[in-house]
């Protein structure tokens, strides 16, 4: 058994540790909060965009547009969005491992754009084709962002250099459950018209137009929710992975401190015995 001094340096430590595990569940949750915020802002807007795009479609044919022709894929590229720090349990290995699942099961060239460092890492560690890397974007997600993400990747699309275009993010459910996913960004897929009664629509200045604005905003758009749900999921993750370690070192300094009475229980019946040895060899 490890002797009283020992065991008192160790439940320092411990009790130092779980101070900065505790606290930083709290900044996680205060973040939380701010990320979910956001995102709930923002999903109605996606699906605005959504609607938009299906009532042009009722008065044009938005599949001769460039950016919804669908090609014969040999180039696909993935965005792949993770955090950019660590201590956050297993969110960023997940999102990693399913995207690297996700390449490797397809046939053709693959390319990466990597969002966050740990996403740069593990996939320079693997040698993959990364053209391009997004880091260091902080915990408010600017659509700034976004947009310049959206407009490297449109220009790569419109160019020929690839194919396809797909995003792998951790879509937010709540706070303890995420889903990992790989959403089609390039070509966009046209929505579906709605059944029944079709509605007439005034566009100006004329549905064309209005396609060529709304397209790259739609994109850049999409690509911001995708952030925010992957930022809301890596906030959740960190504070229950927080949460979980505050309750270990709880557990921790509870078996340290029966470890600690027990070794003052054996000091004291030592020096008892000792002393009553003592006295004993003196009669």
């Amino acid at each position: 058994m490890a002797n009283l001094k020992e065991i008192t340096r160790r439940i320092k430590s411990v009790k130092n540790t779980q101070q900065i595990t505790r606290a930083m569940k709290m900044v996680a949750a205060a973040n939380l909060r701010k990320a979910q915020n956001s995102l709930f802002e923002a999903r109605p807007y996606t699906d605005k965009m959504i609607e938009m795009l299906g009532r042009i479609g009722e008065v044009t044919d938005i599949t001769k547009h460039e950016l919804l022709n669908v090609r014969d894929i040999s180039k696909e590229l993935y965005i792949v969005v993770a955090a950019d720090r660590g201590l956050c349990g297993s969110f960023n290995a997940q999102v990693n491992r399913f995207a690297s699942d996700t390449i490797d099961g397809v046939d053709s060239e693959a390319s990466v754009i990597v969002v966050g460092n740990k996403a740069k890492e593990y996939f320079s560690y693997r040698n993959y084709n990364i053209i391009g890397e997004y880091v260091d974007l902080g915990d408010t997600i600017r659509y700034s962002k976004a947009q310049e993400i959206a407009e490297a990747v449109t220009t790569y699309y419109l160019n020929g250099l690839v194919d396809s275009v797909k995003i792998v993010y951790a879509r937010f459910v709540n706070t303890m459950v995420r889903k990992n996913e790989s959403l089609e960004l390039l070509p966009v897929a046209p929505p579906e018209r709605p059944p029944g009664i079709r509605i007439e629509y005034i566009f100006d200045p004329t549905p064309d137009k209005v396609l060529d604005e709304l397209l790259p905003r739609y994109i850049a758009t999409t690509l911001f929710r995708a952030l925010l749900e992957s930022k809301a999921s890596e906030q959740g993750s960190r504070m229950a992975a927080m949460d979980a370690a505050t309750k270990n070192a709880e557990k921790m300094i509870k078996q340290l401190t029966i470890q600690k009475n027990r070794a003052r229980q054996a000091a004291i019946t030592t020096e008892i015995s000792e002393i009553v040895g003592g006295a004993e060899a003196l009669k």
